[in-house]
């Protein structure tokens, strides 16, 4: 009797008992796969700035106006300014010879300069401060310079002033302007005929130096902005002295060359800018 008591105890604490949940198994996740390659396309080379070219002379004609002159890099050659402070002549009678005392392949007349021989504006020459700032006079409106680092630009003047000026390594106060971002300064004399000098930059690394037959300076910077002598577009040009001082010479080194503008009635003058290789 207790043992049929005990079992029906038994199953009935086993019925009322909850069941144990059953072991899931789960499918083991698979490894996980290696990470994908991504392959960036190489990208083709585009320059940023034009090629480097080597100094060459040119000689184009527009609107009956010739120009002479020699173009090049500052990647590959530079500027300097050849200062006589000893006055017009006292150390070089043209620019051939201030041209090849400083090593130089071609140079041009610079800045104006006084009855006196003193600089009409203000002129750095290897760091030296000569002159004076001409804040009035378009003669003076325009600066091309050189610093110290080797970036080299034309500027107005009033962008730039005199503090910035007279820390620079090389430079020129001269005008008027002529071309400023790519357009023909407004106001320009229209009824003087005469020789004439500039320097032409294009924004970035190529120049130009040279003389252009006579005519007006409305003529000539039209010139200038609508028929590229350089070879390229004009963003700024400057005119330097020219007339009876307008005096060009481009080295036999350079391909075109050697050239050689100067009229026998030609005076003497205070400073020349001197193109040499390698700056």
């Amino acid at each position: 009797m207790k043992t049929l008591l005990g079992m029906t105890l038994l199953i009935h604490l086993a019925a009322c008992a909850p069941a144990r949940p059953l072991a899931i198994q789960r499918p083991s996740p698979p490894p996980n796969p290696p990470p994908e390659i991504t392959k960036i396309p190489a990208r083709p080379a585009t320059p940023t700035t034009t090629p480097t070219a080597a100094p060459r002379c040119i000689i184009r004609e527009i609107s009956g106006i010739t120009f002479e002159g020699v173009s090049f890099d500052t990647r590959s050659a530079g500027m300097e300014v050849a200062d006589q402070a000893g006055g017009p002549g006292s150390q070089f009678p043209d620019a051939q010879s201030a041209g090849k005392t400083r090593g130089g392949i071609a140079a041009v007349n610079a800045s104006f300069f006084t009855p006196e021989g003193s600089p009409l504006g203000l002129v750095v020459a290897d760091g030296s401060v000569r002159g004076s700032w001409n804040n009035s006079s378009s003669l003076g409106s325009g600066i091309w310079y050189r610093a110290a680092s080797g970036s080299t630009a034309i500027v107005r003047r009033e962008k730039i002033g005199r503090t910035a000026c007279i820390h620079m390594r090389q430079l020129i106060q001269a005008g008027p302007l002529l071309v400023e971002d790519g357009r023909t300064i407004a106001g320009l004399d229209a009824t003087k005929t005469s020789a004439r000098i500039a320097i032409l930059w294009d924004g970035s690394t190529r120049w130009w130096l040279g003389r252009a037959s006579p005519c007006t300076l409305a003529t000539f910077a039209t010139a200038l902005a609508s028929g590229n002598p350089a070879g390229w577009p004009t963003l700024l040009a400057l005119n330097l002295d020219g007339g009876s001082s307008a005096d060009l010479w481009i080295s036999a080194e350079v391909p075109g060359g050697p050239i050689t503008r100067r009229a026998f009635w030609n005076r003497s003058v205070r400073n020349f800018l001197v193109v040499k290789m390698g700056g």
